[in-house]
C-alpha cells in the first residue's frame, strides 16, 4: 500500500524562521528584553486564549471581525488580538496585589484573523511597556529614552521618535470652534501622510470644517523646526484654552526630560502631524521611523491613556506604554536586506573527534567548555577531515577542536580559528582555560 504524503506547508500569515533568521530575531528579543528590565520593568504574561466576553468587553466594530473565536464545552474563548486589553483584565483581576504605580512589560505572540500580506501576519510577537497609575510627565520621558537604547543596540542606522500631544491637538481644536468633530479631524490628521493634499482637504471638509478651519488646521500640521521652535511657535498662537496651555507645557517638559537623560535631540521631535487615530489616547503620543528605511511606517509607538480598565474596573487606572511590533519590523528590514545571518547555531565551538577511541576524552573536553559558558558541539559523524570543517563552516561556529589519535598520544590540542584562519595548540586537560567566548 502506497503511503500518503501529506504536503507540509504553514496557514497563510503565520511565519517561522530557519535557525540564522531565529537567531538574529532572538537577539533582537533579548537586547528589547534585556532594557526592558534595566528601566526597572516587571515581567508579565497571559493567556494567548481570554473568554470572549471579557475580550470584547468594550464590544463592536473592527475587533471582532479580526480575532479567532471558538467555543469548547461551555467555553467562549478567543485569542487574544493585542497585549493592551489582556493588562486592562489583568491590572482589574490583580489590583488589590499589585504595587502601584504598576511597570510592566509583556513580550508575545498575538493574533488577528485579518487578510495576510507582505508584512503583515495573523499571528505575530509585541513587546509592550506600560506603567500604569501614574500621571507624570517625567514617565512619559522614560519610553523615548528606552526606544532609543533599543534602536541604538540594534545597530540598524539612525531613527527618529515623534511626539506630539493630544491635549495640544484637543485644546487647538477646541479654540477654533472644532470640539465637537475633534475626534474626527485626529483622525484625518492621523492619515494625512499617506493621502494626497486634495484628499485631505476634502476628508477635512467632509468633516464639517469651512474653508478658513481647514487652512487653520493645515497651517497648524505644517509648523516645524527644533524642538524649541516648535514649542515657541505654539506659544506665539495664543490659544486660548486650558487644555491646549496645559498640553503644551506637558511636551516642554518632556523634551527638558530627555535632554536630562542624555538621549541625542537628533533622535526625537515633536511633530504636531503625528495623532495616534485610537481613541483611548488622551496625552503624550509617539512613533519612531528607520530613518534610511522610511517605507518600513512606525516601528514603535503608544501614548497616554485616562483609563485603561474602565470595562473591567470602576478604580481609574491611568497608564502610557509603548509597543513595538518586532515581527513586522524584522520581516522588512529582512526584506530590505538589512539584517544578513549565517550562523547556523549559537555554538562557539566544534569538537571534531577523530578516532572512536578520543570519545571519553572528546566528552571530557565538551563537558569543561561547556561548564565554563562555552557554548560546544560534539560532531562524531563520519567522514573525510574536510567535509568536517565544511560542516563547522556551515555551522558557522568560531573554533574547531580536533581531537584524534595523535591528540591523545601527545595531550595537545589544535584549535583552529574559522574566522582568521589562525591555528593555536592547547593542553588537552586545560581547554576551558583558554578564551574561545
Amino acid at each position: 500500500m502506497k503511503k500518503t504524503i501529506t504536503a507540509p506547508r504553514r496557514p497563510s500569515g503565520f511565519n517561522e524562521y530557519l535557525p540564522p533568521e531565529q537567531i538574529e530575531f532572538n537577539r533582537l528579543l533579548d537586547i528589547i528584553r534585556g532594557t526592558y528590565e534595566k528601566y526597572g520593568y516587571s515581567p508579565i504574561d497571559t493567556p494567548d486564549l481570554e473568554l470572549s466576553e471579557v475580550l470584547l468587553a468594550k464590544g463592536g466594530g473592527e475587533t471582532e471581525q479580526q480575532i479567532y473565536r471558538f467555543e469548547r464545552g461551555k467555553n467562549d474563548l478567543s485569542l487574544r488580538f493585542d497585549l493592551t486589553v489582556p493588562l486592562a483584565r489583568y491590572a482589574a483581576e490583580h489590583e488589590g496585589q499589585l504595587v502601584f504605580p504598576f511597570r510592566r512589560y509583556h513580550i508575545g505572540k498575538v493574533h488577528r484573523a485579518e487578510r495576510a500580506q507582505a508584512g503583515r501576519f495573523r499571528e505575530f510577537y509585541q513587546c509592550d511597556i506600560d506603567v500604569i497609575g501614574s500621571e507624570s510627565s517625567i514617565i512619559d520621558a522614560e519610553f523615548p529614552a528606552a526606544i532609543n537604547e533599543i534602536f541604538e543596540r540594534f545597530g540598524f542606522g539612525e531613527f527618529t521618535i515623534r511626539i506630539n500631544n493630544r491635549m495640544v491637538l484637543n485644546g487647538f481644536f477646541e479654540g477654533i470652534g472644532l470640539a465637537s468633530v475633534s475626534a474626527e479631524v485626529l483622525r484625518v490628521i492621523d492619515k494625512m501622510e499617506k493621502i494626497a493634499p486634495g484628499e485631505l482637504v476634502t476628508e477635512l471638509e467632509k468633516v464639517g470644517l469651512n474653508s478658513e478651519q481647514v487652512e487653520k488646521v493645515l497651517a497648524f500640521t505644517e509648523i516645524s523646526g527644533t524642538n524649541d521652535e516648535v514649542l515657541d511657535s505654539l506659544d506665539a498662537l495664543t490659544i486660548d484654552n486650558e487644555m491646549f496651555c496645559e498640553g503644551v507645557a506637558k511636551l516642554r517638559q518632556l523634551v527638558a526630560s530627555l535632554r536630562a537623560m542624555s538621549v541625542p535631540e537628533t533622535r526625537f521631535k515633536i511633530d504636531l502631524k503625528i495623532a495616534r487615530g485610537l481613541d483611548y489616547y488622551t496625552g503624550t503620543v509617539y512613533e519612531t521611523i528607520l530613518n534610511d528605511l522610511p517605507g518600513v511606517g512606525s516601528v514603535c509607538s503608544g501614548g497616554r491613556y485616562d483609563d485603561l480598565a474602565g470595562n473591567y474596573t470602576n478604580t481609574k487606572l491611568t497608564g502610557v506604554g509603548i509597543s513595538i511590533g518586532l515581527s513586522r519590523l524584522f520581516y522588512k528590514l529582512l526584506e530590505a536586506g538589512v539584517i544578513k545571518s549565517a550562523q547556523q547555531s549559537l555554538a562557539k565551538v566544534i569538537i571534531m573527534l577523530l578516532d572512536e577511541t578520543a570519545i571519553p576524552k572528546a566528552l571530557e573536553a565538551a563537558s569543561q567548555l561547556r561548564a565554563a559558558g562555552v557554548a560546544t558541539i560534539m560532531h562524531t559523524e563520519p567522514g573525510s577531515i574536510k567535509k568536517k570543517f565544511r560542516y563547522a563552516d556551515r555551522m558557522g561556529c568560531r573554533y574547531v577542536v580536533v581531537i584524534g589519535e595523535n591528540e591523545l598520544a601527545t595531550g595537545v590540542l589544535s584549535i583552529k580559528d574559522m574566522q582568521t584562519g589562525e591555528t593555536r595548540e592547547a593542553p588537552l586537560n586545560d581547554l576551558a582555560t583558554l578564551s574561545l567566548r
